[in-house]
């Protein structure tokens, strides 16, 4: 026995202290470059048997985990299940509150749209689908080119946001401003913005779990964000000074510093987020300051440009640049007035009948690229 305490001792003295918390002396590098070569080496097609073992018992342990999470919390759960069964009630039942219960659904699934695609658009650490410019851009740059046309934002529903066509009593002409149509697009902006907050919450979440578990994850992103804490004194390029310099200001000025990383447009921002994991930021001091830089410092930047672009006397003023330039101004200059002049009579009642020639398509766009329909 009183060696057995000897030993336990002498564990517990060999632990290192880092930031207030102990954890287990690091193993080498070639221990960790062994141990990383033999897990990618568990795969489906090479080690079946193996893989799915792995797999069915981290199933069940992550299954075990989160029952007695819920257990703990069961009060909460049952208050959940009750609103739940409440809400699904309502749904199904008939009355005077279907109206209601018909618009909310709309807005939630709206709402849902643009979120999905703002997840989409980051949760790929940096390879993510560009749907700013695929989709939200173009629906911003459609309800700019139509509140100009139709002096007005308040679009008939439906057929809007499926389709824009002008109001049957018009506003009055000088009416529409920036913050107008900041307004119309403000739910489905911020809604994206607050996607690509929740996008970048896996590399938080993954080096936050590396951190706790003294494990390195397979992951590019995260070896290289350890070898540049390495070599930190020794980075000569502009690249890792650039990396260096965002890990410096999440880590030391904290949630104002994550804010400024999350409220620019910022390709390094995987890092920011890797870089609060490794360092144990409080999650709300990092999701807090995420949302609010994108899904509303940023989105508004965002949301002004395209606006700005697309206004209409920057878009005459292009026009007529196009028909400035020598000898090929005037053929180009004519395809550009007939497709204007096309969506412009789109967006009336009368244009029923109108032309369907001139249109610009806009790839993966749910407006089949036409930018006012």
């Amino acid at each position: 026995m009183a060696e057995n305490g000897t030993d336990l001792r002498r564990m517990a003295m060999s632990k290192e202290q880092h930031n207030g918390n102990f954890t287990e002396p690091s193993p080498s590098s070639e221990q960790k470059k062994r141990e990383r070569e033999e897990r990618l080496d568990i795969v489906l097609w090479k080690k079946p048997l193996i893989t799915l073992q792995y797999f069915f018992l981290e199933t069940l342990l992550n299954l075990k985990e989160l029952t007695i999470k819920l257990w703990h919390r069961r009060r909460i759960v049952v208050s959940l299940l009750l609103l739940l069964a409440l809400l699904t009630s309502a749904y199904y039942i008939e009355g005077a509150h279907q109206q209601y219960v018909h618009y909310l659904e709309k807005k939630l699934l709206w709402c849902a749209y643009w979120v999905g695609l703002g997840i989409l658009s980051s949760v790929g650490l940096g390879t993510g689908l560009h749907t700013f410019l695929l989709y939200l851009g173009p629906h911003i740059a459609s309800v700019t080119l139509a509140a100009y046309e139709c002096n007005s934002v308040n679009f008939p529903e439906p057929p809007y946001p499926d389709q824009i066509i002008c109001p049957d009593v018009e506003g009055v002409e000088g009416s529409i401003s920036l913050w107008t149509i900041i307004s119309k697009v403000r739910l489905e902006a911020c809604m994206w913005g607050a996607g690509t907050a929740i996008g970048e919450l896996p590399p938080y979440f993954m080096a936050r779990a590396a951190r706790l578990s003294g494990e390195e994850p397979d992951d590019e992103e995260y070896q290289e964000f350890e070898e540049m804490l390495e070599h930190a004194q020794t980075a000569q390029d502009f690249a890792s000074r650039a990396k260096l310099a965002v890990q410096n200001l999440v880590q030391k000025v904290g949630f104002f510093g994550i804010l400024a990383c999350a409220s620019i447009p910022n390709p390094l921002f995987d890092l920011a987020g890797i870089t609060c994991g490794h360092f144990l930021v409080p999650f709300w001091t990092f999701f807090g300051a995420t949302l609010i830089g994108k899904a509303i410092i940023k989105m508004h930047i965002q949301k002004l440009f395209v606006i700005i672009t697309f206004s209409k006397h920057i878009v005459e003023q292009m026009v007529a640049l196009i028909g400035a330039v020598p000898s090929v101004g005037p053929s180009l200059q004519k395809p550009f007035q007939q497709y204007l002049e096309t969506q412009r009579l789109k967006l009336h009642h009368k244009a029923e009948g109108a032309p369907q020639s001139g249109s610009l398509r806009v790839p993966g766009s749910r407006y089949q690229g036409e930018l006012c329909e």
